[in-house]
Order: C-alpha cells, then sequence, then structure tokens
C-alpha cells in the first residue's frame, strides 16, 4: 500500500486497516488515536513551546514524535492537521547564558518574549530569531508542522471567549490548582496574566472583573491601572496551566504528548485535564510521556533558558538526516537516550546502515520475520521522504573516515577515487560525508586523526634499520602493492620484517611514522591498499 503525503510516496509494507501496522510505538499511538478519538474527518495532532532561548534537541524529541504519529496516521489513510504552536506571549523570565547583550536583555525581563529584541540577527524579536531558526531546519528531516503564533493570536483577541469562560470558572480552576499545592491562592485571584499597555510587563495585579470582558488592573511597576475589554486588548493571556486546555478545545486537539516533568503528578497535565474538562468541556487529548535527550558526557536534562544547548542544527553537522530519525524513531519515547558526538558515532551509523540492509533482504524463515519486521518500520520512519526503491550506496562510516582524511576532506576526490557511487545516491553521499569529515575534525580522538605527510615535511627521524625495512617496504609496494592479494601482499611484508629482525610492532610504528607523522593509524595492510602504489612507494621510497 502507497500513501500519498504531500508530493511524497511513503510506501509501507505492513499496512492493514484494522490493528496496528506494526508493533511501532508511532503505530500503536496511532491506532489508539483512532480507537479513542472515534472516526474523524480530521485529526489534530499538536506540539509547542516557549522560544526562550535556542530550541535544543530535546524539544526536537516532542516534535518528531508528533510527526512519527501523523505519518503513522497518514498511513492509516486517514487526513491529519500538524499543528504547531509558538508560545511567543510568554514572559521572558531569565536570560540564557549563550545570548550576548546580556544587559540590554536584561531590560526586557518581564515583558512578552515578542517584543525582546533579535541580539543574534535581524528577525522582529528574539523569540522569532528562535522560531526561524527551527522553522528553516525542520524540512531538512522531513517535518513541516502548521505554526501557530500566539502573540499574534492572544492580540488579535482570538481566545476572548475562552478568557471570558474561565473568568466564569475561577472558583472551580482555583480548587483544581488548589488540589495540588502546598499553599492555597488568595481569595482575589484571578486565572488571567495582564501585560501592562504602559511598560509590557506583567508586574499586574487584576483588582476587578465586571463579569462580562472588563478587566481592571493595576501595575507594580510603573503605577499604570486601567480596565481593559478582552474583546479588544492585546493585554490579557490566559496562564500556562489554564491557557493548555482552553487551546485545547479551540483547536480541537486529539493528541499530544509532553514531557515527564508535566506528566508528573500533580504537574500541569494532571490539572490540564481537569480544566478541560470541568471548565471548557473537552476531554483531554490522547498523550504519551517522553523522557529527556542527554548529551553523553553531560549530566541532567537539556535547558533552553540556561544557554548549555545542543541544537538540531548542531545535531545535523554530524548525523545525516535519516540516522537523526533513526535515533528517534528507534527509542521508545519514555526511554532516556544520549545523542553522542565520541567514538559512539560511528557505531550509530552502522547500526542504521545495518537496519537499511536488512529492509531490502526480507527473510523467508518466519523465525526471524519478527525481528525484521520492527527494524523494517524503524527503517521506514526513518525516511526523509519515500523508502528508496533499492538499497542506496552504502560506505562503511570508518572506511569513509579515512578516505577522507587521506584527500584532506576533498569530496570529490572521494568519489573519484571510489568510482562507483550511482548518481542517484551522490547526494546522499556528499551529506554523510560533510557530516563524517565534520566529525573527524571537532570530535575524533587524537588517535583517530591523521594527515599524510608531505615532500616538505621532510623524512621521520628512524634508526639506519628501521628506516632500510621502511624503504624496502616502499619498493615493494612499488612493484607488488594492488597487482596481488592482499594476503600474498602480507606475506612480503612480514618477510621485510623478518630479514630486518624487527618485531612487528615497531616496524608498524615505523611505517605510520613514514606515511603520517604518528605512531598509530589504520590497519595498515587495507589502509597501504587504499592508498595505493603510487603514494605509498612515493613516502615511503624516500628512505
Amino acid at each position: 500500500m502507497n500513501i500519498k503525503d504531500k508530493d511524497v510516496i511513503i510506501p509501507c509494507i505492513m499496512c492493514n486497516e484494522s490493528k496496528p501496522l506494526s508493533t511501532h510505538w508511532a503505530d500503536i499511538t496511532a491506532d489508539r488515536i483512532i480507537r479513542e478519538r472515534g472516526e474523524k474527518d480530521t485529526y489534530v495532532c499538536a506540539s509547542g513551546i516557549t522560544p526562550s532561548g535556542t530550541v535544543h534537541i530535546g524539544n526536537f524529541r516532542e516534535i518528531i514524535s508528533v510527526e512519527l504519529v501523523v505519518r503513522a496516521l497518514k498511513q492509516r489513510g486517514k487526513k491529519v492537521r500538524f499543528i504547531y504552536s509558538w508560545d511567543d506571549y510568554d514572559v521572558f523570565r531569565k536570560v540564557p547564558q549563550n545570548m550576548p547583550k546580556q544587559e540590554l536583555l536584561e531590560t526586557f525581563l518581564r515583558k512578552p518574549i515578542t517584543l525582546v529584541p533579535d541580539v543574534l540577527g535581524d528577525e522582529a524579536s528574539y523569540a522569532a530569531h528562535n522560531e526561524k531558526s527551527l522553522e528553516k531546519i525542520l524540512p531538512v528531516v522531513g517535518i513541516e508542522p502548521e505554526y501557530l503564533y500566539q502573540a499574534e493570536r492572544y492580540r488579535a483577541s482570538k481566545y476572548a471567549a475562552g478568557i471570558r469562560i474561565a473568568l466564569d470558572h475561577r472558583d472551580v480552576i482555583r480548587g483544581e490548582l488548589d488540589a495540588h499545592r502546598t499553599t492555597p491562592l488568595a481569595e482575589d485571584w484571578y486565572p488571567v496574566s495582564v501585560f501592562c499597555t504602559n511598560c509590557d510587563r506583567d508586574t499586574t495585579k487584576v483588582t476587578a472583573w465586571d463579569g462580562e470582558f472588563g478587566i481592571s488592573y493595576i501595575c507594580d511597576s510603573c503605577g499604570n491601572s486601567e480596565t481593559v475589554d478582552l474583546r479588544n486588548t492585546p493585554a490579557v493571556k490566559l496562564p500556562w496551566r489554564i491557557d493548555w486546555p482552553m487551546r485545547w478545545s479551540v483547536e480541537g486537539v486529539d493528541f499530544e504528548p509532553a514531557g515527564k516533568d508535566h506528566h508528573s503528578e500533580g504537574g500541569s497535565f494532571d490539572t490540564a485535564k481537569l480544566t478541560g474538562k470541568e471548565v471548557f468541556d473537552f476531554n483531554p487529548p490522547v498523550t504519551f510521556q517522553y523522557d529527556f535527550v542527554r548529551i553523553k558526557g553531560g549530566s541532567g536534562k537539556i535547558s533552553s533558558s540556561s544557554g548549555e544547548v545542543v541544537s538540531l542544527a548542531d545535531v545535523l553537522r554530524f548525523y545525516q538526516p535519516e540516522v537523526v530519525r533513526y535515533l528517534f524513531a528507534g527509542t521508545r519515547p519514555n526511554s532516556e537516550f544520549a545523542i553522542s558526538f565520541d567514538l559512539d558515532v560511528l557505531k550509530v551509523y552502522e547500526d542504521y546502515d545495518k537496519v537499511e540492509r536488512s529492509y531490502f533482504n526480507k527473510p523467508e524463515n518466519p523465525k526471524k520475520l519478527k525481528k525484521w519486521e520492527k527494524d523494517a518500520r524503524i527503517y521506514e520512519l526513518s525516511q526523509v521522504g519515500g523508502v528508496p526503491e533499492a538499497l542506496p550506496f552504502q560506505i562503511q562510516i570508518r572506511h569513509l573516515t579515512t578516505l577522507l582524511q587521506i584527500h584532506s576532506g576533498d569530496i570529490d576526490a572521494v568519489i573519484a577515487y571510489l568510482g562507483d557511487v550511482p548518481e542517484a545516491d551522490l547526494d546522499g553521499f556528499r551529506v554523510r560525508a560533510v557530516c563524517a569529515w565534520n566529525w573527524v575534525n571537532d570530535f575524533a580522538p587524537e588517535d583517530f586523526r591523521f594527515a599524510l605527510r608531505k615532500p616538505e615535511d621532510g623524512k621521520s627521524a628512524l634508526d639506519v634499520n628501521l628506516a632500510a625495512a621502511v624503504g624496502a617496504l616502499g619498493i615493494l609496494a612499488a612493484d607488488k602493492l594492488g597487482d596481488i592479494p592482499e594476503k600474498e601482499f602480507s606475506n612480503l611484508m612480514y618477510n621485510v620484517i623478518h630479514e630486518h629482525e624487527l618485531e612487528s610492532g615497531e616496524f608498524f610504528t615505523a611505517v605510520y611514522q613514514a606515511l603520517i607523522g604518528k605512531d598509530k593509524g589504520p590497519r595498515l595492510l587495507s589502509f597501504l591498499h587504499v592508498l595505493g602504489k603510487d603514494v605509498v612507494s612515493g613516502l615511503l621510497g624516500a628512505y
């Protein structure tokens, strides 16, 4: 069965309308949404965040978790509206550590984020900069939601009716919130926040509500006091725990996950469920809890407000888009996991390649079929667009890093050396090569990196016997390397070692020094064959 998603045909190998497409969590969630919300013309799946700082890879977990469920619903033939809310009318509470012009930004504390200036570029605001940065890069990983800008909606008084409903149910909401508070809310508390129309800060206190649409307040910062009309003021909004269920009702949300902090007992999802039912007459959406994403070597969860973050753009410098999707599609949302930038990067690529090869090699053995189906579904969901018709060109990531270092990062030279990269796979190969080269330069261990010696570097300082042995290997390479089987060349190389009465370890070190100026390097025999007779004989022949 092929389901058309925009202009991309996404094949699904296990589609069945009567049950989940697979045992993958995205398919199980899609089935649950259909079962619990009933048959609908359109299912609404939602995600969102406050753009208080760089949108980090932990935030991305929610976005891609929703997109994977959206994809599963579409592959069941369902129409889906995928909305992403920018909560850019929230308060600017803290200046992230990674932002310039700290003193300037501090002057905007307690104002809406959408009014904070962009200190990193020329967008309309600080919030817009963070929003556009993410919006620009999400299509790279195949995610294109419908964006809702809450500052725009609140300022246009689109939620006036919802705010009025909250005010009408003031005592009910207070009781719901007090059930999870150690200190009860004051008797004169109102379920609204007001930004002063004079100084733009939320340092206000509501003094009265007229029972209709009139709200009176006084500002502690500037002393301004006035009465505003909910139907035409940009100043009033609902606090988060009330805003969330109100928007569920307005947007008709059927599915929205949340982090484990929101799903904790008495957390915002607990109170939002109650408020949704008792105040806005709306059954809360299907949900699940997702866990935090760590960065290997770091500690605790990632935080936008602290500024110590890793963004999706950062991750895409080292992982190609399909591999990024694979990391999340292959992990249950309620499992914490780490994004690694050390040698684990190589293993992640190798695991992905293994799943890709498996997809195009369906087993006939029924005992192996269950494992294949699981991996096949992960592979399908890892693709940015449609699943390839045939196994794409694969190159072992370690071998690729070796070739890139031999050719000083020249991807065209690597492609020319390989000589067999299909035209259809060139773009994907280039993306992987760029990621591999970035990793070599930024994160590869020192003993992993190398660069070929140049004639102007001169010869390594070797004793007479070692230099003679290295020179003999150069002569052997000029005569035999690449022209005889690797094992036969290996035997001849060991003859050189024995003739010069050397230990293999000291000989290998001398060869590495002559080739790359280091004591260690890639597996020597394979390395020599990759370099080829001209390079090897040229470097070793000097001895």
